[in-house]
């Protein structure tokens, strides 16, 4: 019964799509999800833009006490989105998620 249904949604997904995940670096699958969540909230899909800024939060580390002060400040940033789009302030949203996406990719340039 159960097989069934995951086969019927494994059979939908993008091959190109599931390649280019597997074989991205971390840096590029947390770009993949901030072009996620800013889709999704463009379209104002709470549900789609929340789990994103849940996957988000899931991936930060709290290992160092130097980590866990940047982690804090991404978690409550990230909780903070949740609540404007529960209280469906999606132009907020946009904007933080929008910003956080390009210091990102300036971050991650820098690097190398």
């Amino acid at each position: 019964m159960y097989s069934t249904k995951y086969n019927n949604n494994k059979s939908k997904l993008n091959p190109y799509l599931v390649k280019e995940i597997m074989e991205a670096t971390p840096q590029q699958l947390l770009i993949k999800i901030y072009d996620f969540a800013i889709t999704s909230c463009q379209k104002h899909d709470l549900y789609k833009t929340n789990a994103a800024l849940q996957q988000l939060i899931s991936a930060l580390r709290f290992d160092t006490d130097e980590v866990r002060k940047v982690s804090i400040g991404f978690l409550k940033l990230y909780q903070y989105c949740q609540d404007q789009m529960r209280k469906k302030n999606y132009s907020m949203v946009l904007e933080i998620l929008t910003e956080l996406r390009k210091s990102w990719l300036e971050a991650f340039s820098k690097l190398g």
